[in-house]
């Protein structure tokens, strides 16, 4: 995969599939099983990066598994990500046909190195991968699915005429008539022999007729042995990886890579959030109103830093830099953010606070120091922080304090005791970004947000700020709506 130049000039002639337009196309088909590695030169940059953009869309099918939404959501969003992510587009440009694959391809293999190294990862994977691949698969369309069907053996058995004849009532008792069926729909169905264990979701659905150990598996659901095979296949090579990775001559450059790609089912990818690095709030949020921002409208971390801060008068520098780089991106000017700060350290004399904290706060806005223009932290940051810094209440808090944490914050804004099982089942299961979007879902009913609907769009939260940010804009739309109804 990341390897020099000589590898690539064999790998040109060996893996070369297609002429297609007089363009050299290594990948026949949009649907690949993944069998062969990608042998030709990439940039750390685009290892990172081409990854990245495949876990965004992974991340999101695991969080949408875990939110229990419906298969034709489910569908439709890793669709809907899948385009816009690691789109596999049919065109008349050759060019970008194998551009689009060749990222397919490459991401999916860093992948593979990311998530080799545990059961648990290389279970998640499996299951992301697989919706992945069911989703283009029905996508497909019926030339460039016969296509890929013709281009690799899945060693099934035809079954012949006669011997479709001779079981014709015990096939026709599995065989399920649908409202659009025609009415030779059967006659013209054909049927093909796998051993049994291949399609063990159609032997548990009686979708099947079993003979001998054989079963008979009409064209219709000629899916399912694809499905099972691509799984399959993919455990294997995930189990195979993990036992080749520790003999691996690994760049040191890939390694943190691929540590912190590890990570992405944790917390969800970051996403592309606009207003991530400055709101159209900025300038309009002062420092007396942030008590009142925070009851209504911070996620759980920001907000238990902000209830650590009243309490106090005082957080640490690693909660003051994550808490005070949250609210500079919420809107809080330089001026507005002195001023709070002061006021919350009010233990202290302002000759103590000039000397040893206005520097940090104007250090953070890119006043001070090298003058850079600090983002806020994302999910996946918070979730995995260093020794000093502060983590994510739900992967860092006990079960029993974080329950009571969430009554105590949530419940004025219709958080209730039956609803705590629904969020720890989700903690348990260590889908920590999808508790904090159910929490999001609850608290914002009034404001017609619905289950599944996350942050908008079905979006999960990744970052504190797109939280913040989403609530005030759907509270601000709610009470325009009140006041043009008075």
């Amino acid at each position: 995969m990341y390897k020099s130049g000589k590898r690539q000039a064999a790998s040109d002639t060996k893996d070369s599939f297609l002429v297609e337009n007089g363009s050299l196309l290594r990948y026949p088909t949009a649907l690949n099983f993944y069998d062969k590695p990608p042998l030709f030169d990439v940039t750390v940059d685009e290892f990172e990066t081409t990854a990245i953009d495949r876990l965004r869309v992974l991340a999101e099918i695991e969080s949408s598994l875990a939110r229990n939404r419906s298969l034709e959501e489910l569908k439709t969003i890793t669709y809907e990500q899948a385009m816009k992510y690691v789109p596999l587009r049919t065109t008349n440009n050759a060019a970008d046909i194998e551009e689009e694959r060749r990222k397919d391809h490459l991401g999916h293999f860093v992948l593979r190195l990311a998530f080799c190294r545990s059961e648990d990862l290389r279970r998640r994977f499996v299951k992301a991968e697989s919706t992945l691949f069911k989703v283009r698969y029905e996508n497909t369309s019926a030339l460039d699915r016969d296509q890929f069907l013709s281009s690799r053996d899945f060693n099934w058995l035809p079954v012949s005429a006669e011997e479709k004849a001779k079981y014709n009532d015990e096939l026709l008792s599995m065989y399920h008539i649908t409202r659009n069926d025609r009415p030779d729909a059967f006659e013209r169905e054909k049927f093909y022999k796998v051993k049994w264990t291949r399609v063990p979701d159609l032997v548990e659905k009686r979708k099947v007729f079993l003979k001998g150990g054989w079963a008979y598996v009409p064209s219709r659901e000629q899916s399912s042995i694809v499905f099972q095979e691509f799984e399959v296949e993919l455990e294997k090579a995930l189990e195979t990886t993990a036992r080749l990775i520790p003999r691996l001559d690994e760049d040191s450059r890939l390694i943190p890579v691929l540590d912190n790609l590890s990570q992405g089912f944790v917390a969800g990818i970051a996403s592309e959030w606009t207003n991530a690095t400055g709101p159209s709030t900025a300038g309009e949020i002062r420092a007396e109103m942030v008590d009142d921002l925070a009851r209504k409208h911070f996620p759980m971390c920001m907000r238990s830093l902000h209830e650590n801060l009243r309490r106090d008068h005082h957080l640490k520098h690693f909660g003051r830099l994550q808490y005070g780089l949250f609210l500079k991106v919420l809107g809080l000017s330089i001026e507005e953010a002195i001023a709070f700060w002061r006021k919350s350290f009010s233990k202290i004399t302002d000759d103590k606070f000039n000397k040893e904290y206005r520097y940090n706060i104007r250090h953070s806005f890119g006043l001070e120091g090298k003058r850079a223009n600090y983002p806020a932290k994302n999910c996946l940051q918070i979730l995995t922080p260093g020794p000093s810094d502060v983590g994510c209440p739900y992967r860092h808090f006990s079960p029993e304090n974080l329950q009571t944490a969430l009554l105590s914050m949530y419940s004025h804004q219709g958080l209730k005791s039956s609803d705590l099982a629904e969020i720890m089942s989700t903690v348990k299961a260590g889908h920590y970004h999808v508790a904090c979007t159910r929490v999001f879902e609850m608290t914002h009913t009034s404001c017609g947000v619905s289950k599944g609907e996350g942050i908008g769009g079905g979006e999960s939260v990744t970052h504190p700020n797109q939280y913040a940010a989403r609530s005030m804009e759907l509270w601000k739309s709610k009470e325009g709506d009140e006041r043009m109804a008075e």
